[in-house]
């Protein structure tokens, strides 16, 4: 019989931040890419774009960018 484990430890948000920044920006960069081309419609584009991220911490963080970039 074995012997019941603990699941594997959640990363911390510190860490979580740190692993997944360089891609949070880079999709960032993507989406602000697309506004020219898009022009009215980019707005519902993104958001659509947005919700389809995950998990759900990412996508914040891309929105956190698309706020940083766009000043």
């Amino acid at each position: 019989m074995t012997e019941p484990t603990d699941p594997p430890a959640k990363p911390s948000r510190a860490a979580f931040h740190q692993q997944h920044q360089l891609r949070a920006e880079a999709e960032a960069l993507r989406l602000l890419a697309a506004k020219p081309q898009l022009g009215g419609r980019w707005l519902v584009w993104v958001a659509a774009e947005l919700y389809a991220l995950s998990p759900a911490p990412f996508a914040q963080m891309v929105r956190r960018e698309l706020e940083r970039l766009s000043q």
